[in-house]
Protein backbone atom coordinates (compact mmCIF):
# COMPACT_ATOMS: atom_id res chain seq x y z
CA UNK A 1 0.00 0.00 0.00
CA UNK A 2 1.30 3.42 -1.04
CA UNK A 3 0.28 6.30 1.30
CA UNK A 4 0.81 10.01 -0.26
CA UNK A 5 0.53 12.83 2.73
CA UNK A 6 1.12 16.39 2.83
CA UNK A 7 2.64 15.68 6.36
CA UNK A 8 -0.58 17.18 7.33
CA UNK A 9 0.69 20.47 7.06
CA UNK A 10 -1.77 23.28 9.09
CA UNK A 11 -1.67 26.95 8.68
CA UNK A 12 -0.03 28.34 12.24
CA UNK A 13 -3.50 29.98 12.97
CA UNK A 14 -5.52 26.50 12.65
CA UNK A 15 -2.92 24.69 14.89
CA UNK A 16 -3.00 27.60 17.45
CA UNK A 17 -6.96 27.67 17.74
CA UNK A 18 -6.52 23.65 19.04
CA UNK A 19 -5.47 23.64 22.52
CA UNK A 20 -2.12 23.14 23.16
CA UNK A 21 0.08 23.15 26.06
CA UNK A 22 3.36 24.78 24.62
CA UNK A 23 4.37 26.73 21.88
CA UNK A 24 2.71 26.21 18.43
CA UNK A 25 4.25 24.31 16.23
CA UNK A 26 6.25 26.39 13.61
CA UNK A 27 5.12 24.34 10.21
CA UNK A 28 6.90 25.97 7.66
CA UNK A 29 9.93 23.38 7.25
CA UNK A 30 7.56 20.72 6.67
CA UNK A 31 7.23 18.88 3.23
CA UNK A 32 5.47 16.89 1.31
CA UNK A 33 6.41 12.64 2.13
CA UNK A 34 5.00 9.34 -0.11
CA UNK A 35 4.78 6.26 2.43
CA UNK A 36 4.88 2.47 1.85
CA UNK A 37 2.99 0.40 3.76
CA UNK A 38 5.24 -2.21 5.64
CA UNK A 39 3.29 -3.59 8.66
CA UNK A 40 -0.18 -3.40 10.06
CA UNK A 41 -2.48 -4.90 11.91
CA UNK A 42 -5.91 -4.40 12.19
CA UNK A 43 -7.19 -6.84 15.21
CA UNK A 44 -9.70 -9.07 13.15
CA UNK A 45 -10.86 -11.92 14.39
CA UNK A 46 -13.80 -13.56 16.73
CA UNK A 47 -14.76 -11.42 19.65
CA UNK A 48 -12.73 -12.69 23.09
CA UNK A 49 -9.79 -14.52 20.88
CA UNK A 50 -6.41 -13.85 21.25
CA UNK A 51 -4.48 -11.62 19.43
CA UNK A 52 -1.87 -12.40 16.74
CA UNK A 53 1.33 -13.80 17.85
CA UNK A 54 3.18 -13.53 14.96
CA UNK A 55 2.69 -9.98 15.30
CA UNK A 56 3.13 -9.79 19.38
CA UNK A 57 4.13 -10.87 22.57
CA UNK A 58 3.04 -10.28 25.87
CA UNK A 59 4.54 -8.35 28.95
CA UNK A 60 4.01 -10.45 32.00
CA UNK A 61 3.87 -9.74 35.52
CA UNK A 62 4.68 -6.72 37.85
CA UNK A 63 8.22 -6.47 36.03
CA UNK A 64 11.84 -7.87 35.89
CA UNK A 65 12.67 -6.46 39.22
CA UNK A 66 9.09 -6.47 40.69
CA UNK A 67 8.85 -3.13 41.45
CA UNK A 68 5.81 -1.91 38.53
CA UNK A 69 7.84 -1.62 35.91
CA UNK A 70 10.00 0.85 37.37
CA UNK A 71 7.42 2.82 37.36
CA UNK A 72 5.89 2.08 40.72
CA UNK A 73 2.96 0.61 38.67
CA UNK A 74 0.33 -1.45 40.45
CA UNK A 75 -1.12 -3.56 37.88
CA UNK A 76 0.01 -6.80 37.18
CA UNK A 77 -0.17 -7.39 33.63
CA UNK A 78 -1.56 -10.92 31.53
CA UNK A 79 -2.01 -12.47 28.57
CA UNK A 80 -5.49 -13.38 29.84
CA UNK A 81 -8.33 -12.51 27.21
CA UNK A 82 -9.94 -10.50 30.28
CA UNK A 83 -7.18 -8.21 29.63
CA UNK A 84 -5.92 -8.68 26.29
CA UNK A 85 -8.20 -9.90 23.30
CA UNK A 86 -9.97 -8.71 20.15
CA UNK A 87 -13.55 -7.80 20.35
CA UNK A 88 -14.83 -9.28 16.74
CA UNK A 89 -15.52 -5.85 15.38
CA UNK A 90 -12.28 -5.10 13.89
CA UNK A 91 -10.79 -3.81 17.82
CA UNK A 92 -8.12 -4.95 19.93
CA UNK A 93 -9.24 -4.48 23.62
CA UNK A 94 -6.51 -4.33 26.59
CA UNK A 95 -8.35 -3.83 29.73
CA UNK A 96 -7.60 -2.88 32.96
CA UNK A 97 -9.21 -4.56 35.91
CA UNK A 98 -9.74 -4.13 39.70
CA UNK A 99 -10.82 -8.08 41.08
CA UNK A 100 -9.37 -7.03 44.28
CA UNK A 101 -6.07 -6.76 42.57
CA UNK A 102 -5.39 -4.76 39.43
CA UNK A 103 -4.54 -6.45 36.31
CA UNK A 104 -4.46 -5.78 32.90
CA UNK A 105 -2.60 -5.95 29.53
CA UNK A 106 1.22 -5.05 27.56
CA UNK A 107 1.97 -5.95 24.38
CA UNK A 108 4.69 -5.47 21.84
CA UNK A 109 6.45 -6.07 18.73
CA UNK A 110 9.90 -7.15 20.40
CA UNK A 111 11.74 -9.63 18.11
CA UNK A 112 8.97 -9.85 15.60
CA UNK A 113 8.95 -6.76 14.25
CA UNK A 114 11.24 -3.51 14.39
CA UNK A 115 12.20 -0.26 12.24
CA UNK A 116 14.27 2.90 11.91
CA UNK A 117 12.61 5.78 10.74
CA UNK A 118 9.21 5.86 8.77
CA UNK A 119 5.73 6.29 9.92
CA UNK A 120 4.02 4.61 13.30
CA UNK A 121 0.42 5.21 13.32
CA UNK A 122 -2.38 3.92 15.70
CA UNK A 123 -6.20 4.58 15.67
CA UNK A 124 -7.22 4.66 19.65
CA UNK A 125 -10.25 5.05 21.58
CA UNK A 126 -8.64 5.84 25.17
CA UNK A 127 -10.17 5.19 28.58
CA UNK A 128 -10.03 7.15 31.29
CA UNK A 129 -10.04 7.88 35.52
CA UNK A 130 -7.86 8.62 38.06
CA UNK A 131 -4.64 6.70 38.18
CA UNK A 132 -5.31 5.17 34.43
CA UNK A 133 -2.29 5.17 32.26
CA UNK A 134 -2.44 4.19 28.65
CA UNK A 135 0.52 4.32 26.00
CA UNK A 136 1.46 4.23 22.23
CA UNK A 137 5.14 4.04 22.67
CA UNK A 138 8.15 2.36 20.96
CA UNK A 139 11.48 1.22 22.41
CA UNK A 140 15.15 0.77 21.18
CA UNK A 141 15.19 -2.94 20.22
CA UNK A 142 19.02 -2.53 21.91
CA UNK A 143 17.57 -2.23 25.28
CA UNK A 144 18.92 -6.00 26.66
CA UNK A 145 22.56 -4.87 25.46
CA UNK A 146 22.36 -1.69 26.08
CA UNK A 147 19.46 -0.93 28.93
CA UNK A 148 16.97 2.23 29.41
CA UNK A 149 17.56 4.67 28.97
CA UNK A 150 20.65 4.39 26.53
CA UNK A 151 18.46 2.10 24.50
CA UNK A 152 15.85 5.20 23.52
CA UNK A 153 11.69 6.01 24.11
CA UNK A 154 9.40 7.64 22.14
CA UNK A 155 6.58 7.82 23.64
CA UNK A 156 3.71 8.56 20.42
CA UNK A 157 1.43 9.17 23.11
CA UNK A 158 0.08 8.75 27.06
CA UNK A 159 -2.82 9.96 28.82
CA UNK A 160 -3.65 10.59 32.42
CA UNK A 161 -6.45 9.21 33.13
CA UNK A 162 -7.86 12.25 35.49
CA UNK A 163 -6.98 14.64 31.96
CA UNK A 164 -9.24 12.94 29.43
CA UNK A 165 -8.84 16.03 27.50
CA UNK A 166 -5.18 15.99 27.04
CA UNK A 167 -2.29 13.21 25.56
CA UNK A 168 1.27 13.69 25.89
CA UNK A 169 3.87 12.75 23.36
CA UNK A 170 7.49 12.72 24.96
CA UNK A 171 11.43 11.74 24.08
CA UNK A 172 13.01 9.52 26.83
CA UNK A 173 17.30 9.09 26.24
CA UNK A 174 20.30 9.44 27.45
CA UNK A 175 20.72 12.85 29.83
CA UNK A 176 16.77 13.28 29.38
CA UNK A 177 14.66 10.85 30.67
CA UNK A 178 12.04 9.52 33.44
CA UNK A 179 11.24 12.80 34.93
CA UNK A 180 12.68 14.76 32.82
CA UNK A 181 12.02 14.23 29.06
CA UNK A 182 11.28 16.04 25.83
CA UNK A 183 7.54 16.26 25.69
CA UNK A 184 4.73 18.28 24.74
CA UNK A 185 1.20 18.12 25.21
CA UNK A 186 -1.73 18.45 23.10
CA UNK A 187 -5.47 18.77 24.05
CA UNK A 188 -9.23 18.64 23.04
CA UNK A 189 -11.49 21.75 23.30
CA UNK A 190 -14.89 20.64 24.69
CA UNK A 191 -13.84 16.90 23.74
CA UNK A 192 -12.51 13.70 25.44
CA UNK A 193 -10.09 10.98 24.46
CA UNK A 194 -12.29 8.48 25.53
CA UNK A 195 -15.19 9.41 23.87
CA UNK A 196 -14.08 8.29 20.05
CA UNK A 197 -11.29 7.29 18.38
CA UNK A 198 -8.38 9.61 17.43
CA UNK A 199 -4.95 9.01 15.06
CA UNK A 200 -2.07 8.97 16.92
CA UNK A 201 1.10 8.91 14.70
CA UNK A 202 5.02 10.00 14.77
CA UNK A 203 7.14 10.72 11.33
CA UNK A 204 10.95 9.79 12.08
CA UNK A 205 13.72 10.53 9.81
CA UNK A 206 17.61 10.50 10.92
CA UNK A 207 17.39 14.04 12.16
CA UNK A 208 13.81 14.59 13.28
CA UNK A 209 10.39 13.36 14.73
CA UNK A 210 7.44 14.58 14.53
CA UNK A 211 4.09 14.07 16.61
CA UNK A 212 1.00 13.86 15.10
CA UNK A 213 -3.16 13.55 16.44
CA UNK A 214 -5.74 13.79 13.54
CA UNK A 215 -3.42 15.21 10.73
CA UNK A 216 -1.88 17.96 13.10
CA UNK A 217 1.74 18.06 13.83
CA UNK A 218 2.05 19.68 17.76
CA UNK A 219 5.73 18.96 18.19
CA UNK A 220 9.00 18.59 16.47
CA UNK A 221 12.12 17.27 17.86
CA UNK A 222 15.00 17.54 15.99
CA UNK A 223 18.79 16.36 16.74
CA UNK A 224 19.78 20.04 18.14
CA UNK A 225 16.63 19.91 20.63
CA UNK A 226 17.63 16.79 22.23
CA UNK A 227 20.53 18.21 25.60
CA UNK A 228 21.72 14.17 25.66
CA UNK A 229 22.34 12.03 23.11
CA UNK A 230 20.47 11.31 20.24
CA UNK A 231 19.55 7.49 19.75
CA UNK A 232 17.74 7.62 17.12
CA UNK A 233 18.92 6.03 14.35
CA UNK A 234 18.30 2.07 15.49
CA UNK A 235 15.19 -0.15 15.24
CA UNK A 236 12.47 0.61 18.00
CA UNK A 237 9.60 -1.80 18.67
CA UNK A 238 6.19 -0.72 19.53
CA UNK A 239 4.18 -1.36 22.48
CA UNK A 240 0.65 -1.17 23.77
CA UNK A 241 -0.81 -1.32 27.30
CA UNK A 242 -2.95 0.16 30.16
CA UNK A 243 -1.19 0.62 33.16
CA UNK A 244 -2.88 1.40 36.67
CA UNK A 245 -1.25 3.63 39.11
CA UNK A 246 2.36 4.55 38.65
CA UNK A 247 4.81 7.77 39.58
CA UNK A 248 3.79 9.37 36.44
CA UNK A 249 -0.74 9.36 37.33
CA UNK A 250 -0.65 8.64 41.16
CA UNK A 251 -2.98 6.21 42.51
CA UNK A 252 -6.47 5.56 41.38
CA UNK A 253 -9.10 7.11 43.22
CA UNK A 254 -12.29 5.07 44.94
CA UNK A 255 -14.59 6.70 42.46
CA UNK A 256 -12.06 5.42 39.45
CA UNK A 257 -14.46 3.41 37.57
CA UNK A 258 -13.24 0.01 36.15
CA UNK A 259 -12.80 -2.20 33.77
CA UNK A 260 -11.20 0.64 31.72
CA UNK A 261 -10.06 -0.48 28.12
CA UNK A 262 -8.40 0.97 25.46
CA UNK A 263 -9.53 0.56 22.46
CA UNK A 264 -7.18 -0.19 19.26
CA UNK A 265 -8.44 -0.06 15.48
CA UNK A 266 -5.19 -0.60 13.81
CA UNK A 267 -1.58 0.11 13.92
CA UNK A 268 0.14 0.61 10.92
CA UNK A 269 4.23 1.09 9.59
CA UNK A 270 5.28 3.07 6.84
CA UNK A 271 8.71 3.50 5.01
CA UNK A 272 9.37 7.07 3.11
CA UNK A 273 9.37 6.59 -0.21
CA UNK A 274 12.55 8.46 -1.45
Amino acid sequence: MRFNSPLYIKSAFFICLVFLVGSCTDTTELKERSWDLVWEDNFDGDAGTQINTNNWGYDLGRGPNGDGWGNAELQTYTNDVQNVSLDGQGNLMITARNNGGFTSGRILTKGLFDQAFGRFEARIKLPYGQGIWPAFWMLGSNIDVVGWPQCGEIDVLELKGQEPSVIHGSLHGPGYSGGNPISKSYGLNNDRFDLEFHNFAIEWDENSINYIVDDVIYQRITKDDVPGEWVYDQPFHILLNVAVGGNYVGFPAANTPFPQTMYVDFVKVFKEIN
